[in-house]
């Protein structure tokens, strides 16, 4: 991804958090080696107090009235040199532990580590190539591993967002990871584009259907005097375990605006389709960003998101159902594990970063999610709508 939108990205979406670190200047390699960490604890308050304890349509804050230990990370990370002229290198490797680690397994990798709520993962570990290339502005990057997908608004790494619970784009239109290789072409200094070939959505050491997929993108970094950032980006394979005939389409885009100093508008458009399914969702999402001052942000998301065939938006009532999905297992899933049917899901969430200190962020939030067609997906599938108040809490050192 090009620096001046990485940059970008993070200021705004992350903007008063702890975990924002910015890049470091050129120096010997062993300079640029940083290890870092963090944790977030959250609860998530459902007054429908749903007997099956899930709230319907969500991952990562999936449990009602419980508090989760969401994520325990490590990262060691060495970046790219930004004023390289010729041949440089880095990496980054990330562990998690944690309940949000259910969710993000992929096929191969510690993805039969267990039936409890928390679990390990390896979030990403990969080797990052730089190259001067003629004909470019800023040469060429080369990711070769296991890498967080270029898709989509929000992030995996909670330090990366602006509130605590994720929209249906994140947990149900983008990819999680990809392992493979990656090119950044800096083709100028106001345009990039990615080219990369991956062993599929969620997939690393195996596949389940033994066959490639390609993902991308384009990138516009710094349009409109440098307060507008673009990109747009793509997944496509086949996915359907045992399948390498039809494909699935995951596409996304995310403009970025800083409309003045205080306030931002990110707007995040989605589009997946499934060929053997015939199955496709689509919808938005809009956020806006407001700096009350250095250490608190006013934030406010909007979203709509069609399920078109009830194909993709779930629950999943056990820990492993999931993953037993991706890879194509045959079992029996939790009676708590179902879709919420053809429908077009609506949510309202507003919520406050606050940096306590250098090192405690909080985060509270309420949201409200309803069927805009007349489903009952939530609260034991009983209710066309659901109301939520939620805090977490993320530590780094």
């Amino acid at each position: 991804m090009n620096k001046k939108l990485l940059i970008l990205i993070v200021s705004v979406l992350a903007a008063g958090t702890v975990g924002v670190r910015a890049l470091p200047e050129p120096g010997t390699p062993a300079s640029r080696i940083k290890i870092y960490g963090h944790s977030e604890v959250g609860f998530t308050a459902n007054p429908g107090s749903p007997k099956d304890h899930q709230n319907f349509g969500r991952l990562f804050d999936d449990r009602s009235n419980e508090p989760m230990l969401n994520q325990l990370t490590y990262t060691a990370e060495q970046t790219l040199d930004p004023k390289a002229t010729g041949f440089d290198w880095g990496f980054k490797l990330q562990g998690m532990y944690g309940s949000d680690a259910r969710f993000i397994h992929s096929t191969g990798l510690l993805d039969r580590t267990g039936k409890n709520l928390l679990q390990p993962d390896v979030v990403e570990a990969y080797l990052n190539l730089h190259f001067p290339v003629d004909g470019t502005t800023g040469g060429v990057d080369v990711k070769v591993g296991k890498m967080v997908t270029l898709e989509g608004a929000e992030v995996i790494d909670n330090t990366g967002n602006i509130f605590y619970s994720h929209t249906y784009i994140f947990n149900f239109g983008i990819p999680f990871n990809h392992t493979g290789a990656l090119a950044t072409i800096h083709a100028t200094k106001d345009f990039d584009v990615m080219l990369g070939v991956t062993r599929g959505v969620n997939t690393s050491l195996k596949d389940n259907n033994d066959k490639v997929a390609f993902h991308g993108g384009i990138t516009f970094p710094s349009l409109a005097g440098g307060k507008l950032a673009i990109i747009a980006s793509t997944h496509f394979g086949p996915e359907t375990p045992g399948n390498n005939k039809d494909y699935r389409y995951l596409n996304d885009l995310v403009a970025i605006y800083k409309v003045s100093d205080k306030l931002t508008s990110t707007t995040d458009l989605n589009y997946i389709h499934d060929d053997l399914a015939k199955a496709k969702g689509y919808g938005v999402a809009q956020y806006f960003t407001y700096m009350i001052d250095k250490t608190v942000n006013a934030n406010f998301r909007g979203e709509i998101w069609r399920d078109n065939n009830g194909f993709y938006v779930a629950q999943f009532g056990n820990n492993t159902d999931l993953i037993r999905f991706l890879r194509g297992d045959t079992f029996t899933p939790d009676p708590r594990t179902l879709g919420g049917g053809v429908t077009t899901y609506g949510a309202l969430t507003a919520g406050l970063t606050w940096k306590a200190t250098d090192a405690i962020v909080l985060r509270p939030e309420l949201r409200y999610d309803t069927s805009l067609n007349g489903t009952r997906p939530f609260n034991d599938s009983k209710r066309k709508n659901m109301f939520t108040a939620a805090v977490d809490v993320t530590w780094s050192f």
